[in-house]
């Protein structure tokens, strides 16, 4: 993928709608990319002024979208438009740039990433520290281990001003640090507790602390306020072997800074051992220039941003959520808010379900609460996954495929397209398994071909091969390999008929009452399709 250059005259072609406090620096660093192609602003006399000092267009809005020329359109609008501007841009054919919140309710925010998903367009919201070179590298320390499992996570963001009466300080401040944490955590939280202070308007907060539990063992704190002495942004994580400290308020050198310090345990007593903080390397550069590159790129490259909309709407959700706590003064619980935040081809996997590093998942996926999925999997195109699943590691799943709930995948099986595993089946992956000794090497393969379906409580000892389009009926213990179409049951399993593609258990006529297909036997325990050459040649 190519990168752009300060000034590259290859950038899709961009508009900015704002030109307030904030939007300035947009067309700023949109112009330096050399991506600018018009500035919007419903006071005229301003447009008129970027339009001059950049020698773009100032169009009205609605002439911004008729252009087939731009684009893309970045809008640094009020909040309450956003839902209604991005919805505009998206029918109109344009990639959208919104500052934050992506919108103002989380069923706005959905219909918004319904949209651009529909027409393939990119979405992508300014959680702009997410671009921040100390925030790149705290969280890759993260992921690659340096600070052992997260522990909790605790963000300040305070300052004096500027005051707000079109929102409140949790929805002003708060995004920015949401973000983060989300990314750090991996997952949303199940619950959200807000609690704030109102100084200057009876029902404006001017400061707020929302705490954040995750299923994953993670706690959280966000404290933001407008109404503080001097001017703070930190991030602190606590990991079990090392802390790390993002103070965006030091000089380059000193933003970030991981402290190895640890705890002992003595005589059943916590001791803490304190080490020197090491300051770590960062390559300076303007987060904003940055953010407004990998919009480019993204928009160039035709993938997903970093911040895509369903990286938006998950923080939206927290939002809503920790605005219903802050006005009701008890804690919100997230468990029946499905919002995705591992969607970079379109899937889907819920909060409550975990998704381990080096897994594959297709577009069209859905996975459900409680489930895992180990390294290295792979599962395929439009599969659903149910509840207190788990799979893996190293499994391949097909597409299409269907997984109730309560099912393992173990290593060694494998599910081609189209397989139906019923509630609570069960694969083996030992022949005589035992507590006390130890027979990974022993794992015998197992696979289950195209269409075949294993009813609920069935078992499947492993070592053996499913035929294509079998069905195996509930509660059934398949000890053989399975001829395609065998219609399977008892314990151990015996084939008690045949069935068609469609699942409808076939006659003596051996034709499908569903479908019509024709079947003939082609050994003592095969059956096969007559195909429409023969079909015609029969008539």
């Amino acid at each position: 993928m190519r990168q752009l250059q300060e000034n590259a005259v290859s950038a899709p072609r961009i508009a900015v709608a704002g030109c307030g406090y904030w939007g300035i620096n947009l067309v700023r660093n949109f112009a330096a990319l050399g991506a600018l192609a018009a500035v919007i602003d419903p006071r005229r006399g301003v447009a008129a002024e970027f339009s001059a000092k950049y020698q773009v267009a100032a169009p009205e809005w609605p002439q911004t979208l008729a252009d087939p020329a731009i684009e893309a359109v970045a809008i640094a609008a009020p909040a309450e438009q956003h839902a209604r501007m991005v919805t505009e841009a998206l029918e109109a054919g344009k990639h959208v740039f919104v500052e934050k919140p992506l919108a103002l309710r989380h069923a706005e925010g959905a219909r918004l990433v319904e949209e651009a998903e529909k027409r393939g367009l990119v979405l992508m919201v300014g959680h702009l520290l997410q671009y921040h070179a100390a925030f790149i590298k705290m969280r890759a320390l993260v992921r690659e281990g340096v600070l052992g499992r997260l522990r909790y996570v605790y963000s300040n963001r305070l300052n004096f001003g500027k005051v707000r009466r079109e929102e409140n300080i949790l929805w002003s401040f708060a995004p920015h640090d949401i973000s983060m944490i989300l990314a750090l955590a991996g997952e949303s939280p199940v619950s959200v507790h807000t609690e704030g202070s109102f100084y200057l308007h009876p029902s404006i907060a001017d400061t707020t602390t929302m705490h954040l539990r995750f299923a994953n063992g993670v706690n959280a704190h966000v404290y933001v306020s407008w109404l503080h002495p001097f001017k703070e942004q930190k991030l602190v994580v606590i990991g079990e072997k090392a802390m790390a400290v993002f103070d965006d308020g030091l000089p380059w050198q000193q933003k970030l800074t991981l402290f190895p310090h640890s705890i002992d345990w003595i005589d059943g007593q916590p001791e803490p051992r304190k080490a020197a903080g090491q300051p770590v390397e960062l390559t300076e550069s303007e987060p904003l220039r940055d953010e407004c590159r990998h919009f480019l790129e993204s928009v160039a490259a035709g993938r997903s941003a970093r911040t895509d909309g369903r990286e938006g709407l998950a923080v939206l959700a927290v939002l809503e959520a920790g605005q219903r706590s802050l006005e009701s003064r008890s804690s919100v619980h997230l468990l029946d808010v499905a919002v995705p935040l591992k969607a970079p081809d379109r899937f889907f996997v819920h909060p409550l379900a975990a998704i381990d590093d080096g897994v594959e998942i297709g577009k069209g996926t859905r996975i459900w609460h409680f489930s895992h999925v180990l390294k290295n999997s792979r599962i395929g195109k439009n599969c659903v996954i149910g509840q207190n699943v788990c799979i893996g590691p190293d499994v391949t799943i097909g597409d299409r495929c269907k997984i109730q709930n309560n099912v393992s995948v173990y290593p060694g099986v494998t599910l081609e397209d189209g397989v139906f595993c019923g509630p609570s089946c069960v694969f083996t992956n030992v022949m005589n398994p035992r507590a006390e000794i130890e027979r990974k090497n022993e794992f015998r393969p197992t696979l289950v071909k195209r269409g075949a379906t294993i009813g609920a409580n069935a078992t499947i000892v492993c070592g053996r091969r499913l035929g294509e389009y079998c069905f195996i009926a509930a509660g059934a213990v398949v000890t053989k390999d399975v001829p395609p179409f065998a219609l399977m049951a008892g314990v151990p399993a015996r084939r008690i008929g045949w069935v068609g593609h469609s699942g409808e258990r076939l006659g003596k006529d051996l034709v499908c009452p569903r479908e019509g297909r024709r079947y003939r036997l082609a050994g003592p325990d095969r059956l096969e399709e007559i195909s429409s050459r023969e079909k015609e040649t029969v008539a």
